[in-house]
């Protein structure tokens, strides 16, 4: 009899243990953790736009009414620059360089005196000459040496051709030069005097030291770029208050 006893509670703790194992229910849909990357490990020597070419739509806000700016002006840049990615993510980095840039404002039936010869004013003019005699083109240029920094993003480091890019950033400038261009020399009617063509150059109405901040946004070599210059483009009191802006496209590499 006491064996039957212990055969039964043997059979009937075996039921048991069986039957807790057949209805133990396995969560299948846990997802590991994610395993974050040793970026200490990954070879980051690759090209991250060492070189940048801009070029750009160049306008200039807080300008009068009075200054008629052609809707095409236009600018060009060139940098080249050094790209340090951060050790502990380099999704982010920052970069400092070098480069020139070039602006070319045009305007319509306006002349500018930047040398001061006809200039009876020691401010600079903007004169309407649309009645009068005049060029038929007429634009401002103007070229900076520049020392530009970035602090960039990238959504795939390690491979920034087929990367989603951003920047932010800031340059600092010093005037190179400035100039105005006139070509072909028309009556106050719109007829055609001469293809006559005279330049002038003088830096005396200009700050020639910029400040600008930046940015850019794209996918791989080309993006879209912005640039607004936050002090004036002129001296105070010797012109009107304006920034100068661009609007453009970027192509990078190296």
């Amino acid at each position: 009899m006491k064996k039957i006893s212990i055969l039964f509670l043997f059979v009937v703790s075996a039921a048991i243990t069986f039957g807790q194992d057949s209805t133990k229910v396995v969560d299948t849909t846990a997802k590991p953790k994610p395993v974050k990357k040793d970026w200490s490990k990954v070879n980051m020597n690759r090209s991250n736009d060492h070189f940048l070419v801009q070029v750009g739509i160049d306008n200039w806000a807080n300008s009068p009414d009075t200054i008629d700016i052609k809707t095409l002006s236009r600018s060009f840049g060139m940098y080249l620059m050094m790209d340090f990615p951060f050790k502990t993510n380099p999704h982010f980095s920052v970069a400092l360089g070098l480069g020139v840039s070039t602006s070319s404002i045009y305007f319509n039936d306006t002349y500018l005196d930047i040398s001061g010869k006809t200039n009876n004013s020691s401010t600079l003019k903007f004169q309407n000459v649309q009645d009068t005699t005049h060029f038929k083109k007429f634009k401002l240029q103007t070229s900076y040496i520049e020392i530009p920094i970035e602090f960039r993003y990238g959504s795939n480091p390690e491979n920034p051709n087929k990367s989603w890019k951003g920047a932010v950033g800031a340059k600092i400038g010093t005037m190179l030069s400035a100039g105005t261009k006139g070509k072909n020399l028309l009556n106050g009617s719109g007829g055609t005097i001469n293809s006559f063509t005279q330049k002038e150059k003088s830096k005396r109405y200009f700050n020639k030291t910029r400040f600008a901040v930046t940015g850019r946004f794209g996918y791989g070599s080309v993006s879209l770029f912005t640039v607004y210059q936050v002090n004036a483009y002129f001296k105070e009191g010797l012109g009107p208050d304006v920034r100068p802006f661009t609007i453009g496209i970027t192509i990078s590499g190296l």
